[in-house]
């Protein structure tokens, strides 16, 4: 019988990698769960449209739970939804998409702990390795788009510029983590091999905000482009 886990879902590059990974080692993902900010209706990861990712999940043919919370109650919230689909989806563990910020780590586990469930980090690794993750997910087929970037250390010409080989050769020249693991940049995977449908993203513009800017989708929809068989 296979594992049945849940997967923290932000809607870019390395929970997409996450996904693929333990679908590979044999597990069933039962759902992603993506925090939101009561009232605002965008997550707390990359600030993204529920809507969005709400398309990722139809895609993917996964149910999305959505955990409304404040930074108050951001665990408490965590908490309680793993427990409620520890009880009804009869989960064994909670998966992350982090690859070596310790304190990501220590959070994560403390709850599963809380739960009595398994902390799953399919991607865990060293910093030096960064590079390397960045080159497979290159590879993977998934298509990602920068949406953010931190602007104390990226300009926004980075901003639209699909996670390719010349992305991979451009962020080298930069100081920042190729992963963005430390929120230099942020990523929405639109297309890939566990996509049934294209998230096609259109009418983009740039918004300034407090410390970074963001692409933002006017309109985002499903667009049928893969065969059947």
């Amino acid at each position: 019988m296979k594992k049945r886990v849940a997967l923290s879902w932000s809607g870019g590059k390395d929970c997409c990698m996450a996904l693929d990974t333990l679908i590979e080692k044999g597990y069933e993902v039962a759902c992603l769960v993506t925090t939101v900010p009561k009232e605002l209706g965008r997550t707390f990861g990359h600030g993204e449209r529920t809507e969005m990712i709400r398309l990722q999940g139809e895609a993917l043919s996964l149910p999305v739970h959505f955990i409304e919370c404040t930074f108050e109650t951001y665990t408490e919230e965590f908490v309680k939804t793993v427990q409620a689909l520890k009880e009804k989806d009869e989960i064994t563990g909670i998966a992350y998409g982090d690859l070596y910020l310790q304190e990501h780590r220590d959070w994560g586990e403390n709850v599963a702990n809380a739960v009595g469930v398994d902390a799953l980090y399919p991607l865990w690794s060293k910093k030096e390795d960064a590079l390397s993750l960045l080159d497979s997910f290159v590879q993977s087929g998934y298509q990602a788009i920068v949406i953010r970037v931190r602007e104390d250390v990226l300009n926004e010409t980075w901003l639209g510029r699909l996670l390719d080989k010349s992305f991979l050769q451009d962020v080298q020249m930069t100081s920042i983590c190729p992963m963005g693991e430390s929120g230099e940049y942020h990523t929405f995977v639109f297309d890939g091999p566990l996509f049934s449908k294209k998230i096609q993203l259109e009418q983009a513009e740039f918004i300034q905000l407090e410390t970074t800017k963001k692409l933002e989708f006017k309109s985002y929809f499903l667009k049928e482009t893969k065969l059947n068989g």
